[in-house]
């Protein structure tokens, strides 16, 4: 017996070169050019490239689905001591989530409808959670899914080419990815008008609103990305501290005021309000500019889309983060099933027409009770974290 186990010795060893080659292999075929995501490893760091520049790097199930393991796998391995997450083609950090697939799968009952928000949303919890520091460059656009990829991170680096925004509410969905979470957390009641209306934020706006934690200009990215990746074995107060030094001497629009600063009175006392019904009669009654164009805005948004997202920032705001992504798991199922989805997609993203036939098409007629389905358990079918 002995005799047999050393003969099969060597087989063994071989077949462990075999296993470490084609690891290798694997990990190198990541950095393909033409993969979607690149996963690499420089000096102590993990980086994840999204890839799809003609996309805007928008955020596919198999991508999703590569980087939640990595993320994990890093999470574990001592000689990775920060995980940093960027995109590719100068344009966007990542415009969001495939939405494009999601509307050809719901309209055949496909469970990409369940696979891709559940894979979507695990991945926005373990960067939520994340064990080490998370640094997200989030140079260019950075909308839905790609908010929902950096925002929960420790870091969230933005530069003067930085457009973030949560537009789901004009396609007849609401601001998931953990939206329900970190919006109504931002200062007095941004994010819920950031929510509603989905306004967008440029550049140090990005900062002032807390969404990103530093402001670098665009250009000085690689070089940061280098001193990130030759830290030495370092604590999250050494990233920091490099970051911070790169934010200090960033002077583009230092001076500027934050753009909502003067409507920030307005924006506090408004969306403050319980129903989105009060929300429009306190803009019509404000009958400023400001207020004026902030009704014209949410006149065009889809009616069961912004009830179903004040109800979701009201609740989310005593919720963590994994109640937060199981509520929101529930609202994306019954969008899923629903009919201003499909419509919001077709008017912005496909026949561009602009005009979405809204079902309801009045607030008034989207019922409490309609409300409370969406936000029903769903069972065995719940998200399980």
């Amino acid at each position: 017996m002995a005799a047999r186990a050393l003969q099969a010795l060597p087989r063994l060893r071989a077949l462990n070169r075999l296993q470490v080659i084609l690891q290798h292999l694997k990990m190198s075929k990541q950095t393909d050019s033409t993969a979607e995501v690149l996963l690499e490893k420089k000096g102590g760091a993990g980086i994840i490239t999204l890839n799809r520049p003609k996309a805007l790097n928008a955020l596919n199930l198999s991508m999703i689905q590569q980087i939640y393991p990595q993320i994990k796998t890093w999470e574990k391995d001592p000689e990775t001591f920060l995980i940093i997450i960027k995109g590719t083609g100068g344009k966007a950090f990542c415009a969001g989530g495939d939405i494009r697939a999601l509307t050809e799968a719901g309209k055949v009952g496909d469970k990409l409808t369940q696979d891709f928000f559940r894979g979507e949303y695990r991945l926005n919890n373990a960067v939520g959670t994340c064990k080490k520091p998370y640094v997200a460059l989030i140079d260019g656009i950075t909308m839905g899914g790609g908010v929902g990829v950096s925002v929960h991170g420790h870091f969230r680096v933005a530069t003067e080419k930085t457009v973030f925004a949560m537009p789901e509410t004009a396609i007849g969905l609401f601001p998931d990815v953990g939206g329900g979470y970190f919006l109504p957390r931002l200062s007095g009641k941004v994010g819920y008008y950031l929510a509603l209306t989905g306004c967008r934020l440029k550049g140090r706006d990005v900062l002032k609103a807390g969404i990103a934690t530093h402001f670098v200009e665009s250009e000085k990215l690689p070089a940061l990305e280098k001193d990130l990746i030759a830290l030495k074995s370092p604590t999250k107060e050494k990233i920091a501290d490099l970051l911070n030094s790169y934010h200090m001497k960033c002077t583009i629009d230092q001076e500027k005021a934050f753009v909502l600063d003067e409507h920030m009175e307005k924006i506090n006392s408004i969306f403050s309000a319980n129903s989105m019904e009060e929300i429009v009669k306190k803009l019509k009654q404000d009958g400023s500019p400001f207020a004026m164009k902030q009704l014209e805005t949410i006149n065009k948004m889809s009616p069961t889309s912004l009830k179903l997202t004040l109800r979701q920032l009201r609740e989310g705001a005593s919720m963590s983060l994994q109640e937060v992504l199981r509520m929101e798991y529930r609202l994306s199922q019954a969008c899923m099933k629903g009919h201003d989805f499909y419509e919001g997609v077709r008017a912005v993203l496909i026949d561009k027409d602009q005009s979405p036939k809204w079902k309801p098409a009045a607030l008034e007629e989207v019922s409490d009770e309609f409300v409370d389905n969406c936000f029903k358990p769903l069972g065995n079918d719940d998200l399980k974290l």
